[in-house]
């Protein structure tokens, strides 16, 4: 049987590190590494709980791609901190977690654990890649609901869903999406598009919610159908048809913004858990003493050798 891959959207998984543990936790220096510790015990947890035969941190090289602004000019505007001429804009980032980010990349690289990102595109889109590609069972973690257009029980690829917190994780089939929201995964970019998302600044189609986007697509099966649906005025009511009218310049580039990157050009990794040697051992526990990650790198190297052994 072919191993399991699992593929970390690293940023929902430390800002969740940085909020879960106190800030108290320091490294002898003083600076905070609460997000760094909790990252690596949440990647613990999880190795430990599902098992995988291979991992691997996908990044954030650009959170918030300008040709998806180019599309959608609000397109996580509430998110910037400051905008970068010629360069991925700054996103809001508590200062705190913000001095860590650089010591969890070091983390990683001391566990073995590669780390993969794409020039001016997001996590998601290596993750879409990645998925798509795969030629093994998939696990994304994700707190991210724009991943479950992902989802494929035919392909075995799935998202731990961590939203409700690392003691309530959620493994998400095409089952759960449809009883959650009343479309298959495959519909699910077209849903969140017609729905919209405050938390990434789309609007969606005003006086379309939740429910009504899904009725759409049982009816009509994806966007386009719905579209063509609409202008034929065939089987919707004039109200519907009127929405989807005003809203047509949002949805005829929305798609772009919603769907996931599936074909990406990506470096070639060594994705497979590994043990470590005695010199990487020992990088990585001076790593930890430097600073002050107490037991937790020695609990996440257990834990991948462990995987990676009942592999």
């Amino acid at each position: 049987m072919p191993g399991r891959l699992m593929l970390l959207d690293s940023a929902s998984l430390y800002f969740r590190a940085f909020y879960g543990v106190p800030d108290s936790v320091r490294a002898a220096d003083g600076t905070p590494v609460n997000a760094v510790r909790g990252f690596l015990d949440i990647i613990a947890k999880l190795v430990t709980l599902y098992r995988p035969t291979d991992l691997v941190a996908c990044w954030d090289d650009d959170w918030r791609p300008q040709w998806r602004v180019d599309l959608i000019p609000s397109y996580k505007t509430h998110r910037v901190a400051e905008v970068v001429a010629g360069g991925p804009d700054v996103e809001v980032v508590p200062d705190p977690l913000e001095v860590q980010v650089p010591i969890i990349r070091e983390a990683l690289a001391a566990a073995g654990i590669p780390i993969v990102g794409a020039a001016e595109h997001e996590a998601d889109d290596v993750i879409g890649t990645l998925a798509t590609t795969a030629t093994q069972p998939v696990d994304i973690v994700t707190g991210d609901r724009d991943l479950f257009q992902l989802v494929d029980d035919a392909r075995d690829v799935r998202v731990v869903y961590t939203a409700r917190g690392m003691s309530n994780l959620e493994v998400v089939t095409d089952a759960t999406v449809v009883t959650k929201y009343g479309v298959l995964p495959s519909q699910y970019a077209d849903f969140a598009t017609l729905r919209g998302d405050s938390s990434d600044g789309l609007p969606g189609v005003a006086g379309i919610g939740e429910k009504s986007a899904a009725a759409l697509l049982l009816a009509h099966g994806d966007l386009a159908g719905i579209l063509a649906a609409a202008e034929a005025g065939d089987g919707m009511s004039a109200g519907v048809r009127t929405k989807l009218t005003a809203a047509l310049p949002y949805l005829e580039v929305a798609p772009r913004v919603v769907a996931v990157v599936r074909d990406l050009d990506l470096p070639a990794v060594d994705t497979a858990l590994h043990p470590l040697d005695d010199r990487a051992k020992a990088h990585a526990a001076a790593f930890a003493d430097r600073w002050s990650l107490g037991t937790a790198m020695t609990r996440l190297v257990d834990a991948l050798k462990s995987s990676g052994a009942a592999g």
